[in-house]
């Protein structure tokens, strides 16, 4: 599966994903063979930031 470009669409996505697929952001990046540099990189540039405890970007 392809991610979204947007990063409001990419956002949600992924924190739908890590919801109710993956337990953390290492398994949906290897399972969806996505770059977790690049991935976080994206959001963060449009202000989010990964949280391991919640398994959310907020």
């Amino acid at each position: 599966m392809a991610l979204p470009g947007d990063p409001v669409m990419l956002l949600s996505v992924v924190n739908l994903k890590l919801r109710d697929q993956y337990p953390t952001l290492d398994a949906l990046c290897d399972d969806l063979d996505a770059d977790k540099a690049a991935l976080c990189a994206k959001l963060a540039a449009a202000g989010y930031e990964y949280d391991p405890q919640q398994n959310q970007f907020k």
